[in-house]
C-alpha cells in the first residue's frame, strides 16, 4: 500500500470471528513470518483495524492514525524524510484459537508535499507534438511514488520493478512513445503484408513517427471554467428577433434556461437546456446524498423581444409519497435524516409566434429521508396563447416531435381514445406497470413481465397476453394532425390491425410449454413532411399499422424446481417511418441507358467479364483460374492468327 488507508474483504460468516493486526510480524534475523497469535488487538502502533460486518462479506479497513507532513524546525510527530515509513503489517481472522485467514501488507508511504512558492498566472506551454512527444512515460501518474506496472517510472526502485516486471503496461501508455509503425521498412509486425512491401516502404528513424501528436495537438492551455454562456446575445446593437423551434431558451444573464432531462445514455443531465416548442416529461432517480437543487425560480427569462419575464411559481406539498419513493431501507426512526426537497416541477410556457408571453411553474415539495430513492418528475409544456378552455390550438397544425399522438375511438359515443406503451415500475411486473402516451417522432421499446403458472392453459395464456396488449390501444383512428377535429372524419386515419395468428397446435398434454404466444406488439406509424408554417416543418401521419410477433413460452426450472411460477416478458415497440411527401424525380435518359450495364439489374454483366481472373473470385484456386484464362487467351490469339489470309498462304507453301 502507498496511502494511509487500505480496504479488503473477508468472505464468509464473520460472527464469532476475531480480527486483529500485528506490526512487523517477520523475524529480524531469519526474515520469516512469526507464528500467528490470535490474541492480538485491533490496534498496533500507529495503525487501526476496522471491520464492517455484512451478510456474507465483511469489509476490513486498515488505516494510519499519524500525520504525514514533513518536519519543520522544532516539530514533532512528523516525517523526517520524504519516505515517511516502511512497515509490514499482518491482519488475522481467527475463530477461537484457529486462524481462518491472514493478510500480509507491505506499507511504503511517502510524506505529503505541498507547493509553497509563488503561483504564476502564465499559461502552460505544451510542446508541439508534431516534433516532440508530450510525455515519455504516460503511465507515470503519481508524483514522488512508484506506479504499479509502469516500468518506465524512474521513481520505481529495482526491487519494486521485480514485482511487476512481467506485467508492464504495453504500447504508448507504457512508455513506448515511438513504436515501430507498419509502413517502416524494418517493421515485421504487419499481420497482412501487401504484395508491394517492402518495395514501397518508409526508411526513416523512429524520431519521425506518425504517433507524434496522436492524442492532442500542441497548443497553449489556459484555465477556463465551462459555462452555458452564449456569445450571440452579448452585442447590444444586435436585436433579438425571437425564438424558432428548437432554439434554446435564454435567461436574463445570457445563459441557457436548464431543466433536468434524459441524455442519450439514459441518465439525467441536470444542465440540459430547454428547447423552444419541445415538450418533454422525464423522471430522474436520486437519493438524499446525491440530491442537487436546480436552477433558481427567480431567474428571469428572455421573452424573445429583449424583454424579460418573471416566472409565476406556485409551491404545493406532496400528499402521496408512495408515487415517488420507489425504494426505502428499514431504518430506525432515531437514525433517519430527512430533508425537504423538490419532488416534481411542471413548467408551462405560454407562447405566441416567436415570443414567450408567460411562464407558469408548479413545484411539489416533500420530505426525503436518508436511505430512500426518489423518482423526481420534470415536465415542460408549451401552450399557444390562442388556446381556449384548456385546449391547445396550434398555429402549426402538424405534429411536433415529443408531442403525444392523438387517438380517437370514433365508433363510440365518447370519441376520446388513447395510444400508450408501458412504463414498468418496481419489479417490472405487468400487474404493477403503468402506461404513458406514445410521443410523436420518438421510437420506443418497453415491456413488462407476466407471471405464468406451470399448469397454465395455452389458449387462456394467449387470450390473457392479447388482452393486455390490446389494452394499450384504446382507439380505432389516429389523428393526421395535432389539431384533428373529432367531427371531421377526414382528419383521422384508421388503424390497420393485423390480428395475432390463432394457433391450433396441440401440446400433447405437456405442461409448461406453449407455442405461438403473441408476446410482442409492433406499432408502425408512417408520417411525412407536407409543408411548413412560419419556417416550422408541418408533419402529418399517413398510416398506422399494428401487428403481433409470436414466441415460444417454456417453463424455466429454477433450483430444485420448487417454484411453479415462471415469467413471460411481453413487449411493445413503436417505430416512426418517414416517407417522402413528393414522388421521386423521374429517371433521366442517361440513367435509362446506363441501366443496361447495371450489374444489379441485369443477368449479363459486361463490366465483370474478367471477374474470374481477379482475386475476388473464390470459386476455384487462383492459380487454376489464371491458367484457364491464359489458355483461353492463347486459343483466341491462335484463332485470330489462323483466320488471317497470309496464314493460309504460309500453310499452303
Amino acid at each position: 500500500m502507498s496511502g494511509p488507508r487500505v480496504n479488503s474483504f473477508f468472505l464468509g460468516n464473520s460472527s464469532e470471528v476475531n480480527f486483529s493486526i500485528i506490526l512487523n510480524p517477520r523475524d529480524e534475523e531469519t526474515g520469516e513470518l512469526q507464528l500467528a497469535n490470535c490474541n492480538g488487538s485491533k490496534r498496533a502502533g500507529d495503525w487501526n483495524l476496522d471491520v464492517t460486518p455484512g451478510v456474507n462479506t465483511s469489509k476490513v479497513t486498515v488505516s494510519l492514525t499519524r500525520t504525514l507532513e514533513l518536519c519543520v524546525p522544532n516539530a514533532t510527530e512528523c516525517c523526517p524524510s520524504p519516505l515517511c515509513m516502511v512497515e509490514t503489517l499482518q491482519v488475522l481472522a481467527c475463530r477461537g484459537s484457529v486462524m481462518l485467514a491472514q493478510l500480509l501488507i507491505q506499507a511504503e508511504i511517502f510524506a505529503n508535499s505541498s507547493f509553497t512558492g509563488n503561483v504564476s498566472e502564465n499559461a502552460t506551454i505544451i510542446p508541439n507534438q508534431a516534433f516532440k512527444p508530450l510525455g515519455s512515460c504516460p503511465c507515470n501518474l503519481t508524483a514522488g511514488a512508484c506506479d504499479v506496472r509502469c516500468c518506465c517510472d524512474q521513481e520505481c526502485t529495482p526491487d519494486l520493478q521485480q514485482l511487476f516486471s512481467g506485467s508492464c503496461f504495453p504500447g504508448v501508455f507504457g512508455g513506448d512513445v515511438n513504436p515501430p509503425y507498419d509502413q517502416l521498412c524494418s517493421s515485421q509486425s504487419m499481420e497482412y503484408t501487401p504484395e508491394w512491401f517492402p518495395f514501397l516502404c518508409v526508411q526513416s528513424s523512429l524520431d519521425n513517427t506518425p504517433f507524434l501528436g496522436y492524442f492532442y495537438h500542441g497548443s497553449t492551455s489556459t484555465p477556463k471554467v465551462p459555462s452555458f454562456k452564449i456569445p450571440l446575445q452579448t452585442s447590444p446593437g444586435k436585436p433579438f428577433t425571437g425564438y424558432r423551434e428548437g432554439d434554446p431558451i435564454i435567461t436574463e444573464e445570457d445563459e441557457y434556461f436548464t431543466v433536468p432531462q434524459q441524455s442519450l445514455a439514459g441518465q439525467c443531465a441536470g444542465n440540459a437546456p430547454v428547447a423552444y416548442l419541445h415538450n418533454f416529461d422525464v423522471r430522474c432517480l436520486t437519493s438524499l446524498e446525491s440530491y442537487k437543487e436546480g436552477l433558481p425560480h427567480d431567474v428571469r427569462i428572455n421573452s424573445g423581444t429583449v424583454d424579460f419575464i418573471q416566472q409565476n411559481v406556485v409551491y404545493r406539498a406532496i400528499t402521496d409519497r408512495g408515487k415517488f419513493i420507489t425504494e426505502s431501507e428499514n431504518l430506525f426512526a432515531a437514525e433517519v435524516l430527512c430533508q425537504n426537497v423538490t419532488f416534481a416541477e411542471h413548467y408551462k410556457f405560454i407562447w405566441k409566434d416567436k415570443n414567450i408571453e408567460q411562464v407558469n411553474v408548479t413545484v411539489f415539495l416533500g420530505s426525503l429521508c436518508d436511505g430512500e430513492i426518489l423518482t423526481q418528475r420534470f415536465t415542460v409544456e408549451f401552450l399557444s396563447l390562442n388556446g381556449t378552455n384548456g385546449e391547445e390550438l396550434f398555429e402549426n397544425p402538424g405534429y411536433q416531435v415529443g408531442k403525444p399522438v392523438r387517438a380517437a375511438n370514433l365508433n363510440a359515443s365518447d370519441p376520446f381514445g388513447s395510444l400508450n406503451i408501458w412504463q414498468p415500475a418496481g419489479r417490472g411486473l405487468c400487474a404493477s406497470a403503468t402506461s404513458r402516451p406514445v410521443l410523436f417522432g420518438v421510437d420506443s421499446y418497453s415491456g413488462c413481465i407476466l407471471e405464468v403458472d406451470i399448469n397454465e392453459d395455452c389458449s387462456l395464456l394467449r387470450g390473457n397476453v392479447t388482452e393486455k396488449l390490446s389494452a394499450l390501444i384504446q382507439a380505432t383512428h389516429i389523428g393526421k394532425r395535432d389539431n384533428s377535429s373529432y367531427s371531421d372524419l377526414n382528419d383521422w386515419v384508421e388503424i390497420i390491425r393485423l390480428d395475432p395468428f390463432s394457433s391450433n397446435v396441440s401440446t400433447g398434454g405437456l405442461k409448461g410449454f406453449c407455442p405461438d404466444i403473441p408476446a410482442n406488439l409492433n406499432i408502425r406509424i408512417i408520417f411525412a413532411k407536407v409543408g411548413a408554417v412560419q419556417g416550422i416543418p408541418q408533419q402529418q401521419i399517413l398510416a398506422v399499422q399494428i401487428s403481433y410477433s409470436t414466441v415460444l413460452w417454456q417453463f424455466q426450472c429454477g433450483l430444485g424446481c420448487k417454484n411453479t411460477l415462471s415469467f413471460l416478458p411481453i413487449t411493445a415497440s413503436v417505430q416512426f417511418i418517414e416517407v417522402p411527401a413528393q414522388p421521386p424525380p423521374p429517371v433521366t435518359r442517361y440513367q435509362k441507358l446506363y441501366a443496361e450495364f447495371d450489374c444489379n439489374q441485369n443477368e449479363v454483366c459486361w463490366p465483370q467479364l474478367l471477374y474470374p481472373l481477379t482475386r475476388y473470385y473464390t470459386g476455384e484456386p487462383y492459380s487454376q483460374s489464371l491458367a484457364k484464362g491464359l489458355f483461353l487467351a492463347f486459343l483466341v490469339l491462335l484463332a485470330a492468327i489462323m483466320s488471317n489470309p497470309w496464314f493460309s498462304k504460309l500453310w499452303s507453301r
